[in-house]
């Protein structure tokens, strides 16, 4: 418990320090394009300084001082528009061929306007002209630049929550594997002793068609003990005869179902062999019959049907229950989806796993109504 409330501790802590240190960055960032910004509007100010003493030589007749000559020469990043109180308009830093069109031009005035307040360059109280100019290739790189730095710290917290979420959902299927396991062996204690008390009913001249059915849900329960001691290991896949796995699953459970069930199954007559698992494959069927059997809330029509082409073996199972929406088909795999009150919404995740990671094969909603009922497909690849 002291573990667990130190841990949460340090991750706060971490939460917190980066979240200060990111603030910092990101204010850092900001001070210093505003000071950048305040630095490029006063050259853009001595620039217009130096234009009114040209301006003042050329009314004198006079020559141009070096420095105000050095001052006009020296801007060559700050793209800047000179509009005359004639209309005349100067540029510099724009693109020749681009600036030969007014529309563009003026669109530049606007856009100029937007980012920084123009200049007005007057002389003798008159105004000569008025300055636009835009932001540098370098203000402007530093004004996406904080949106660059929290794309990055969004990347490498996906990155680091998915991490963890990974190693937490690692944690939590070896978890179940060892429960799964657990189970396993201590199911294994009682069905030994079932199996020596079957023996000594056998000599008690008891009825055998009773004995017949016990033996029968020995071997189920040896069944169940064999599907939970796989789970987390790599099952090993037998060439098998699909019909018959299929027909022996549904069989059993069509005696052990409600009697207001009305079992169908149409099945070729021909052997079709695949690489298949016998306890996992038949955990998968009574996982969908059940299934099929709650939708109809125990009573309706259940049809089973395995069909084949060149290359794969179909196996549908189809019910009269509640259906499903379409938006739903893909949902009712996760882990913990349910719609019944009791339940851990884990069989058909179960199934889906056994049949794609385990048999390479393919399970799915083949076609589903609301109030008419669902049809589940299963796809497996043949033998040649």
């Amino acid at each position: 418990m002291a573990l667990s409330i130190n841990r949460n501790i340090t991750r706060w802590i971490i939460i917190v320090a980066s979240f200060i240190i990111i603030s910092l960055i990101l204010w850092n960032t900001y001070t210093f394009f505003q000071n950048f910004k305040a630095e490029e509007r006063t050259k853009m100010q001595n620039w217009s300084f130096a234009q009114k003493e040209v301006s003042k030589t050329d009314n004198l007749s006079g020559e141009i001082g070096e420095l105000s000559l050095e001052i006009l020469q020296s801007n060559t990043t700050t793209p800047m528009i000179k509009v005359g109180s004639d209309g005349n308009i100067d540029y510099n830093n724009i693109d020749e061929e681009k600036a030969k069109d007014s529309l563009y031009i003026q669109g530049l005035i606007t856009k100029f306007k937007n980012e920084n307040q123009p200049i007005e360059i007057r002389y003798d109280g008159k105004i000569l002209s008025t300055l636009y100019y835009g932001n540098s290739p370098l203000l402007n790189k530093l004004k996406y630049y904080p949106l660059a730095l929290l794309l990055i710290i969004f990347l490498f917290a996906a990155v680091a929550y998915f991490f963890y979420k990974s190693s937490k959902i690692a944690d939590q299927n070896k978890l179940w594997t060892g429960m799964a396991k657990e189970t396993a062996h201590q199911i294994g204690t009682p069905l030994s002793s079932l199996v020596g008390w079957t023996e000594i009913l056998r000599g008690e001249n008891v009825n055998p068609e009773y004995l017949v059915e016990i033996e029968k849900d020995i071997l189920r329960l040896q069944t169940i003990t064999d599907r939970f001691s796989k789970i987390g290991s790599i099952p090993t896949l037998k060439k098998a005869d699909i019909v018959q796995e299929t027909v022996d699953s549904y069989e059993y459970l069509k005696i052990r179902s409600s009697k207001l069930i009305d079992f169908e199954i149409k099945a070729p007559e021909q052997n079709l062999y695949v690489n298949l698992n016998h306890q996992l494959y038949s955990w998968t069927i009574e996982n969908l019959v059940k299934n099929a059997i709650d939708a109809m809330r125990g009573k309706g029509t259940l049809k089973l049907e395995i069909t084949n082409d060149d290359k794969f073996v179909k196996i549908t199972v189809q019910d009269t229950g509640k259906g499903l929406s379409k938006q739903n088909f893909n949902s009712i795999f996760q882990p913990g989806y349910t719609t019944k009150k009791r339940g851990w919404g884990l069989g058909l995740s179960l199934a889906k796993r056994i049949i794609e990671d385990y048999h390479n094969g393919r399970i799915k909603v083949l076609n589903s109504e609301i109030g008419k009922g669902t049809t589940m497909q299963i796809s497996l690849k043949l033998l040649s």
